[in-house]
């Protein structure tokens, strides 16, 4: 080990002190002269300044030490006190130069490079920056490859992409020679941050320096490539890995299946996955969950629980977070028992559940109505130490409400407000609905006052839930005065919105007043649903406009909105409400326009008349050729009109 001295001692005592004659002191120096030669020991003869400062490694080498002989390097005991200056204040640069002149000493390449990868500088890029600034002003310092590998690698890990970019710019043109290690990690790097050209540019590097890509290569290739969403350009340099003397493993496979699957490409995503089966590559777990992930989304619930089987069935660890997305798969798909049987597995299998899984079982089973399920799991997830969250709750309150039990999931809104669980719009659209639909219209606008009060801006499921409310119980004009306020508070009015209150307005004969609300609906580009026009057109029929209903319907075409009940509504609301003859008339229209065939016409028009209770009429429309006969006056053939119904 090199030793610091610090003070240097003076080797010529004065003449005062030592008596020796000139001959044998000039002697004495003489024997020293070749000692002088030596650059380390030139100082002790030139004159008693400080020796040169000394180049450090992050470890030292102690093999010659026999009872060290056994571990060769020793982390250098200047690396703690280093990282320890590196704390980001302002007079760090300062400190650092401080530190480094005291004890003579200068940091390698090798040790900037080290410092920089360490777990304290990882997590903190601008000292990595400042850190890497102030090591390149080091007299006869430059920084070589691994110092600029290790600081792109901090960057990149804390998502710095313009300073990596910076960075980057700085040594693409110094000429440095690359390795498999450096490549590989700067590849890593800037595929994590989707730089494809800088991993391209990386790639050619390797090529001109005559570096073989290794499977590790491939992948970060890979995995850059298909997180910048070039997949054109990883399929082919998957296809040069099946072809080639690397093959794709585990690995290259999940990157490809992910990548397919965060675009919705999940056709493909299977296609690899039944391609690994035929390569002897086996999946993992990583695979099934990202393809059970890709499932979910999409909905398709019971392939989740397909490929939830296989893992099981081929003794794969099976991650809570599979669980969590197969048992809500299940219960969303209204399979509440399949759902509570992986939930058991799960259990049984030693894995503990969680506050998702269980608000997802609750959540099923209040849907259905079977509230009192919902209610002991509820009360068991609390026993077992999970501490329910908003939205648990939120399913509580809704499934209360749902069930009619109002005065219940008021106590409970009211233990949220006093212990801090947060209650959101979910909360109060649940109650506002609930208490709308059973009458209780007065205190749902209690619940959404008191929600405004409380500083919970209301969305527009509340609005609406008011409005429906409101509308249902005869008071139009507050509803039409909520809906004016929705505007000035900046919340969307909605599709939903005008279609409860143009029904409204009908059910009050206030039918101009609707009409110019759908007009309104229609200048703000909102586009109506079918059921917006089926409340438009039973309000039309009912007052007796069956031919403006038509028109509107026309208009929707060019939309791409085109209801497919949209005649058979109309048919069956006005048999329901007695204008026979209106139907009928309406039903040779649809036929002579060629809108449908007279069968499916005749056979709406026999259903809705017996619907109705006029099952004479029913009877005689199906027993005659109406609709679907013809007569023939000389040679004239005409259809039988379904008017002739009503006029024979």
């Amino acid at each position: 080990m090199r030793r610091v001295l610090q003070n240097p001692p003076t080797l010529l005592a004065s003449s005062a002190t030592l008596h020796f004659s000139k001959p044998l002191l000039i002697t004495s120096l003489n024997k020293f002269k070749p000692l002088s030669k030596n650059p380390s020991l030139r100082w002790l003869f030139t004159s008693t300044s400080l020796p040169p400062p000394e180049w450090i490694d992050p470890f030292i080498d102690l093999s010659d030490i026999p009872s060290t002989a056994h571990q060769n390097l020793h982390p250098s005991p200047w690396l703690t006190q280093i990282l320890n200056l590196l704390d980001g204040s302002s007079n760090m640069e300062s400190n650092l130069t401080s530190f480094c002149d005291k004890f003579l000493i200068k940091l390698s390449t090798t040790f900037v490079s080290f410092v920089l990868r360490s777990n304290e500088v990882q997590k903190n890029p601008d000292v990595a920056l400042r850190f890497f600034s102030w090591a390149g002003k080091q007299k006869k310092y430059s920084h070589n490859l691994e110092c600029y590998v290790s600081l792109v690698d901090v960057l990149a890990n804390n998502g710095g992409v313009d300073s990596v970019k910076l960075v980057f710019n700085e040594f693409k043109e110094m000429g440095f020679l690359m390795n498999v290690y450096l490549s590989n990690s700067l590849i890593k790097s800037f595929g994590n941050l989707g730089m494809v050209e800088e991993v391209l540019w990386v790639w050619r590097k390797m090529k001109e320096n005559g570096i073989e890509p290794s499977l590790f290569s491939f992948n970060f290739l890979l995995n850059g490539l298909v997180c910048s969403k070039f997949f054109e350009s990883a399929e082919r340099v998957f296809e040069v890995m099946e072809n080639g003397v690397i093959g794709p493993d585990v690995v290259s496979y999940n990157i490809m299946i992910k990548g397919y699957s965060e675009v919705g490409k999940t056709q493909k995503a299977f296609e690899k996955f039944k391609a690994m089966e035929l390569r002897n590559v086996a999946p993992d777990k990583i695979t099934y969950m990202t393809l059970i992930q890709a499932c979910y989304a999409n909905g398709e619930f019971s392939s989740c629980l397909g490929l939830y089987n296989e893992m099981d069935e081929k003794g794969l660890e099976i991650p809570p977070h599979v669980y969590s997305l197969v048992i809500g798969g299940l219960c969303k798909d209204g399979k509440r028992v399949e759902g509570y049987t992986v939930f058991e597995n799960m259990i049984s299998e030693g894995c503990k559940a969680n506050v998702a899984i269980y608000t997802s079982l609750i959540d099923a089973n209040a849907k259905c109505g079977n509230m009192g399920e919902a209610m002991l799991l509820f009360e068991r997830m609390k026993r077992e130490g999970f501490e329910p969250d908003e939205v648990t709750y939120g399913v509580i309150v809704h499934g209360l409400c749902k069930s009619g039990r109002f005065d219940e999931a008021l106590e409970y809104m009211e233990f949220c407000n006093g212990n801090g669980v947060a209650v959101n719009a979910m909360f109060y659209s649940s109650l506002i609905d609930g208490l709308g639909k059973c009458g209780r219209v007065d205190e749902a606008e209690k619940v959404f006052d008191e929600m405004v009060k409380k500083g919970c801006p209301p969305d527009s499921y509340c609005y609406n839930a008011l409005i429906h409310a409101l509308t249902k119980g005869g008071k139009t004009d507050e509803a039409l005065a909520l809906y004016k306020r929705m505007e000035v508070d900046g919340c969307d009015q909605t599709v939903y919105t005008y279609t409860i209150l143009i029904s409204g307005l009908f059910r009050e004969h206030r039918n101009e007043e609707a009409l110019t609300l759908w007009d309104a609906m229609i200048d703000k580009g909102i586009t109506p649903t079918a059921a917006a026009f089926r409340a438009m057109s039973t309000g039309l029929c009912l007052s007796g406009k069956v031919a403006r209903a038509c028109k509107i319907l026309d208009e929707m075409a060019p939309m791409g909105v085109i209801p497919e009940t949209a005649f058979d509504d109309m048919v069956n609301v006005l048999c329901k409400a007695g204008r026979i003859k209106e139907a009928c008339k309406l039903a040779d229209g649809i036929v002579d326009r060629g809108r449908d065939i007279p069968g499916h016409v005749r056979t709406v028009l026999i259903n809705a008349l017996r619907k109705a209770g006029n099952a004479e009429l029913a009877l005689k429309l199906m027993h005659s050729k109406i609709g679907i006969g013809y007569d023939r006056m000389g040679s004239v053939k005409k259809r039988v009109k379904f008017r002739i119904l009503i006029d024979s």
